[in-house]
């Protein structure tokens, strides 16, 4: 039995973990239709995690994926923070804002024994990281727990890694993705590669099962995919203006405009590169910048400016993640969604 069928989804198809734009409902409307859908954890106080799981687990659905980052938590840089409000300084000033708005909080916490205590407790059928893979010692508990592990690869050196570190399947995750970059061996870029380019690599080098990602949108994606010899495909992009979606109405117009054609990878907004709709920021200070400080301490200075633009209708200063691709996204409920690509990749 295939690790996927072993899983109960009647359809080879993952909805991707994005923070920001989704919560449990979008999780459960995949899970319902037939898919993996998946919890982004990596913004979520322990609190509102175990809201969050709590509301998977009183659903009486599965299988569910709940998703971490793993990234080694560095100290703040006070000499990188403050040459970063200096630059963002006119910007405060164009909307009224005062330089004491500024946090040094991190905006994302890597996995740790709250989060294993969690999984242990609410055992879900997939534990997925971004970023590598957590110490050995957390990696056992999560196993214990009975979830199997997925990570991703950015390159073909990652996915051998992560084959012989504990993972039990791999996501192949091409340079035409949304969101943040996988990356954990090197910060090259310039070892990215296209979705199908690294999945056939991969394949190659791993009998783990691999996981497509990145630039997939619809039923013919799908089956190229799966045509190719991936076990399954993960979707994220195609979803963010599903109904379930919590994505923003200026986040969704910049998908539906001109503009949603052109994207690009940045660091401005949490300090490691990801990719989003070209915006004001990225135009004015170019997409990747050494000003912005590392990762993810670059997003305590942008939240007020944020949250000001976006309350006078302006989504220059805001994340707006999305992949190459946007032509899928439409105004659904998951579920139909899901029916549509079914059809045109001859799964059903």
């Amino acid at each position: 039995m295939s690790l996927f069928a072993e899983l109960g989804m009647r359809y080879l198809i993952i909805q991707a973990p994005m923070a920001g734009v989704q919560g449990s409902e979008l999780a459960l409307a995949v899970t319902r239709a037939g898919g993996l859908g998946s919890l982004p954890a990596a913004m979520l106080t322990p609190a509102e995690l175990r809201g969050e799981l709590g509301r998977l687990a009183q659903s009486g659905l599965g299988p569910f994926n709940i998703n971490f980052f793993c990234h080694r938590q560095r100290e703040p840089d006070p000499v990188a923070l403050a040459r970063w409000q200096q630059r963002l300084a006119p910007y405060y000033a164009e909307f009224g804002l005062e330089p004491s708005a500024v946090t040094t909080a991190p905006s994302r916490a890597p996995f740790n024994e709250v989060h294993a205590a969690m999984v242990a407790e609410f055992r879900p059928a997939v534990v997925s990281f971004h970023f590598g893979l957590p110490a050995p010692e957390l990696l056992v508990q999560v196993k214990a727990a009975g979830a199997k592990v997925f990570a991703s690869a950015t390159t073909v050196a990652e996915a051998v890694w992560l084959a012989h570190h504990g993972a039990d399947a791999i996501i192949a995750q091409g340079l035409e993705a949304g969101g943040h970059r996988g990356h954990f061996l090197s910060d090259d870029l310039a070892l990215q590669q296209s979705t199908l380019t690294l999945l056939a690599q991969i394949l190659a080098v791993t009998d783990l099962p691999v996981i497509a990602a990145g630039g997939i949108v619809d039923g013919k994606g799908i089956a190229n995919a799966l045509a190719m010899g991936a076990s399954a495909v993960q979707m994220g992009t195609a979803f963010l203006c599903c109904h379930e979606a919590t994505t923003s109405a200026l986040h969704r117009a910049a998908i539906h405009s001109p503009e949603g054609q052109q994207t690009a990878l940045t660091n401005l907004f949490s300090g490691r590169p990801a990719r989003g709709i070209v915006n004001r920021l990225m135009r004015d200070l170019g997409p990747l910048s050494d000003l912005a400080p590392h990762f993810p301490y670059a997003s305590g200075a942008l939240a007020p400016l944020r949250a000001a633009a976006e309350k006078a209708g302006d989504s220059g200063f805001s994340p707006l993640w999305a992949g190459q691709n946007v032509s899928g996204c439409r105004d659904l409920p998951a579920s139909e969604l899901i029916a549509c690509w079914v059809k045109e990749a001859g799964l059903g």
